[in-house]
Formats: structure tokens, sequence, C-alpha cells
């Protein structure tokens, strides 16, 4: 029911972009755009406006036509050039307002044209002209050394006492950096990646590396425990520096003490 929702609620806003006059272009993005297959209940509208020359401000400034479509019960503008919404049906989206100049030096994933004012012919414009720098690394070496050294920093902190920062260091840095290299370790399922987020539909993914993420991340009081099983991970995946390994279980085992008592 979301789905068809969603993709109508798309439909209206490019008919109430149509009665402007001012606009060019509505492209869908992510799930009601080029991806339309992995649509699902928990989806939002993601899309791009692209205007005639001069207009951008006029959408941006005004709402008019996105209220005229369904009443709008929360605004936040997040860029200069668009804002994240709530519809006051609970349908959430995040657009942006373009000018078609602007487009060749946005950073986007190919979208859907959802509609198009019949003199624009120029389509082109539904696919990034420049791609994001890649998340992803080539070689394991620098991402698994790095993410040992996460490891030591974390639990340092965290026997300092700084057991947020520690856990933010063990818990989403070290799993960063191996999420970079992960295509590396695993063979990957084709289900839509993303170039601006390797954490993006990781469990269908990565499946294997997905069984063992709830050692890895066990929470605020738990640090210890998540480091050392990430410190096996590593160890099953690449050749370690046996001394860091060391120290590694021994700051571990020195938290674990400094909580006990």
């Amino acid at each position: 029911m979301r789905k068809e929702i969603l993709l109508e609620r798309l439909d209206r806003i490019g008919a109430s972009l149509e009665e402007t006059g001012d606009a060019l272009l509505l492209l869908g993005l992510g799930s009601v755009g080029a991806e339309l297959a992995r649509l699902d209940e928990y989806s939002d509208l993601d899309f791009f406006v692209i205007t005639k020359t001069g207009a951008k401000a006029r959408f941006i400034e005004r709402l008019d036509w996105l209220e005229a479509v369904h009443p709008l019960a929360y605004i936040f503008r997040n860029t200069e050039d668009g804002y994240k919404i709530l519809f006051a049906d609970g349908v959430y989206g995040e657009f942006a307002v373009f000018e078609a100049s602007e487009m060749t030096d946005i950073l986007f994933t190919p979208g859907r044209i959802v509609w198009k004012d019949p003199a624009f012919t120029d389509e082109r414009i539904a696919s990034p002209v420049k791609e994001p720098a890649s998340l992803r690394r080539d070689s394991l070496d620098f991402a698994v050394n790095e993410a040992l050294t996460n490891l030591y920093v974390g639990l340092c902190r965290y026997a300092r006492g700084e057991k947020l920062s520690g856990m933010r260091f063990v818990e989403s840095h070290a799993i960063d950096n191996i999420l970079s290299v992960l295509h590396l370790i695993e063979q990957e399922v084709a289900y839509y990646p993303d170039v601006f987020g390797n954490e993006r539909r990781l469990e269908k993914r990565f499946p294997q590396f997905t069984r063992r993420m709830g050692a890895m991340l066990q929470g605020y009081g738990q640090v210890p425990a998540s480091a050392l099983n990430i410190l096996a991970y590593l160890e099953e995946s690449y050749p370690l520096n046996a001394e860091m390994g060391k120290e590694i279980r021994r700051m571990a085992e020195t938290c674990r003490q400094l909580d006990e008592s």
C-alpha cells in the first residue's frame, strides 16, 4: 500500500510542478528512482526538482507547490538547496532544487525521470556527470591496520573513562574500515550497493559478516568484548602484527578489570 502512495505522491508533485510553469523536470532518486525494485513499506521520497533559469529560489522559498499536493506537517531546510519534510499523512521526503546548469557539479546516483517539460529534451540530466569518491578500498592492508589501531585507541579511551569515545573508535571507526574492504573478504551478493554508504543494505549484500556483527557491536558497556570479536575477525581475514594483537587483548583485559572494580 505505501509503495503505491509514494509513487502516486511523486506523480502528483510532478503535476504540481507542471502547473507552476517554472519547472523543467522532476527526478526520482533511490528506491523511488532507478531502483524501484527495492521500494518497500519503509521507503520514503527522495527527489530533485530541476527549474528554469532564475526560478530556483521560487521553489525553495515557497513550498506552495508541495502544499498543493498534500499539507506539510514538518519542514526542515537542511541545505541551501533543499529540505527534509513530512506530509500530514506520514509520508517523509528529502529533496533538493537545482537549475539545469548546476547538475554537472552535483553528486548523485542515476535517477528516474518522473515528469519533465516536453520542451526539455536533455534526458542525460538523470545521470550524474561526476562520480563520488569510492568508499571502497582495493587493498586490505591499510583498512585492516587502521581498524587495528582503532581498536587499540578505543580501548585506551574506554579504560580512561571515555567510554563513548572508546565505543565510537571500536564499534564505528573500526567497523567502517572493515566495511571498506569487505568485498575483498567475502563474496558480495549483488543488491544495490550505495556509493554514499557501505553500510546500506549490508545485511543482504554480506550475509556471512552480518551473522557476526552482533558480537562486534555489543554497545556502550561491552566495548572490550566487541573489540575482541572484531580482532578475531581481522585475524581470520588478514595476517596481523602479533604485538598489536597482544596489546589489544591486554587492554581489553584491563578494561574488563576496571569495569569490575
